[in-house]
């Protein structure tokens, strides 16, 4: 096996351990509260992930926060909705709001397995080089793909040459597994 083999399968256990934890969360979550989340529109699923990135950025900025969760937790939500996002995109909006929790743990699983052959396909192709890059790229790679979101949103959900709102959210989905990665190898914070 040579190096670049090494690091990719490396990366690939990371990403494993990193989606777990924010799986783990999430069918959770669907055992308290079933799929609640099926009711939000499509802004308001980029609000909410909006929200988590800017206080991301904000601690980052001030240095200090009051709240209690951490920047890492809000990462772990900022994955969990981006993953809301592309099971909505996936559904009809009249579609029964309540699915059940192995239906939802289903469509969710599918939504991480795309989102990981993509990373895979990028890693590959750019070299591991986001093991380089600061959690406020992460963050405002974030908040860049959710402005887009929202620009396609408005455009009726039409694009000229550009990739879709379910492009967006895999790679805002992948930049915050990418952040827990580096957290928990202490290169982040």
């Amino acid at each position: 096996m040579n190096v670049p083999e090494r690091a990719a399968d490396r990366t690939s256990g990371q990403y494993d351990a990193a989606l777990a934890h924010c799986h783990d969360l999430f069918a959770k979550k669907t055992k308290d509260y079933g799929t609640a989340w099926r009711v939000l529109r499509p802004i308001s699923i980029v609000d909410q992930i909006f929200i988590k990135a800017q206080r991301i950025r904000t601690i980052q900025e001030k240095g200090a926060q009051r709240i209690g969760d951490d920047i890492r937790s809000e990462f772990v939500g900022i994955a969990n909705y981006a993953i809301i996002g592309l099971i909505q995109l996936q559904l009809p909006d009249d579609g029964a709001e309540e699915l059940s929790v192995d239906r939802t743990l289903t469509f969710y699983e599918k939504a991480a397995a795309q989102a990981k052959a993509l990373m895979q396909n990028k890693n590959h192709d750019y070299g591991e080089a986001w093991r380089s890059m600061s959690q406020e790229s992460f963050t405002d790679l974030i908040l860049m793909k959710l402005a887009r979101i929202r620009q396609i949103l408005a455009n009726k959900g039409q694009t000229l040459v550009s990739e879709g709102i379910d492009a967006n959210y895999y790679d805002i989905l992948n930049y915050a597994l990418f952040a827990l990665i580096l957290m928990d190898e202490g290169t982040h914070k």
